[in-house]
């Protein structure tokens, strides 16, 4: 079924700071956001993967897509609503809904196995429930769960799906589900971050992704030239990008975007989660690097772009 709203561009899959009780840090939140509009992006996935959803109560989860509608608005916000319980998800969907966000993000519901058809009917239920339109968001290293291309046909036919974002390894399944989206009419958000001049090669309407949090400016300008067609030469922002993914890649993801952020000038607040010795000796690693890495080629410190 067909949707007016279709994201493109660079959309952040914004990082939430939190403080060492988990309570939202609106003030670094509203630095960050500032920061990223500043540098063209289109748009906000909320509570995303990047964004360490399952950190957060349903109530917590509904403070942070209100805060991000109000300081990334007039841009869309797509609000990641995803749980385990179906009831959860739809009870979050209609409070975005209820905010004017222009759409919702289904991942497969996690922990349990189920099949392509459970997966289906959990995405057409809260479709239903929830009456926004829908970009399905396949990241199977993190749900263990494959969303499967007739899965996402049998969507596109059934339900006002807006896009796929497609994340994790399978770098090839960008193919099939572009050429899935032209025939259906939904968009497809790569989440390659490292790899942009590629998946727009292939044609991909935009990316999501975590590194948009650090180097807005870079992905932001590799968009306007292998994308919109823009004069301009995206040969150096890609090679800094591929060098920013071998340095961060060191360290497991989420906590590896923090050491990006921290690295380019922002407070990403507490781990909200247990991080061990080894871990935070990584991550300390990882900013140094950074740091030499956004010296060396003129990204300026978020501390130092004026507002």
């Amino acid at each position: 079924m067909s949707t007016s709203f279709r994201p493109s561009g660079i959309f952040s899959a914004q990082w939430i700071p939190t403080d060492a009780s988990g309570a939202l840090d609106r003030t670094a939140l509203a630095t960050h956001i500032a920061f990223e509009r500043r540098h063209g992006v289109g748009g906000f996935l909320g509570l995303g993967s990047t964004g360490e959803f399952p950190h957060f109560t349903v109530d917590e989860r509904k403070q942070v897509l209100a805060t991000l509608a109000e300081l990334a608005g007039p841009l869309p916000v797509i609000a990641n609503v995803t749980d385990i319980r179906p009831r959860a998800a739809i009870e979050l969907g209609r409070y975005a809904k209820s905010l004017g966000l222009p759409a919702i993000a289904l991942m497969p519901p996690v922990f349990f196995p189920v099949s392509q058809d459970d997966i289906l009917a959990y995405f057409l239920h809260v479709a239903e429930a929830v009456g926004l339109p829908v970009m399905l968001y396949n990241f199977p290293e993190l749900t263990g769960k494959r969303i499967d291309l007739g899965t996402v046909a049998a969507f596109a036919e059934r339900a006002p799906m807006c896009a796929i974002k497609q994340s994790g390894g399978e770098f090839a399944y960008h193919r099939e589900l572009i050429a899935l989206g032209r025939e259906k009419n939904f968009a497809v958000m790569s989440g390659a971050d490292v790899r942009l001049p590629e998946v727009f090669k292939l044609g991909a309407s935009g990316c999501i992704g975590g590194l948009v949090n650090i180097v807005p400016d870079l992905m932001v300008a590799i968009d306007r030239v292998c994308r919109q067609g823009q004069a301009g030469d995206a040969t150096a922002a890609a090679a800094i990008m591929t060098e920013l993914g071998r340095i961060i890649d060191q360290l497991t993801f989420p906590l590896n975007v923090a050491a990006g952020l921290e690295a380019r000038g922002f407070g990403p607040g507490a781990p909200k989660t247990v991080v061990s010795p080894a871990s935070r000796a990584l991550y300390a690693k990882i900013v140094t690097e950074l740091r030499a890495l956004f010296k060396a080629h003129q990204l300026a410190p978020a501390t130092s772009v004026a507002a």
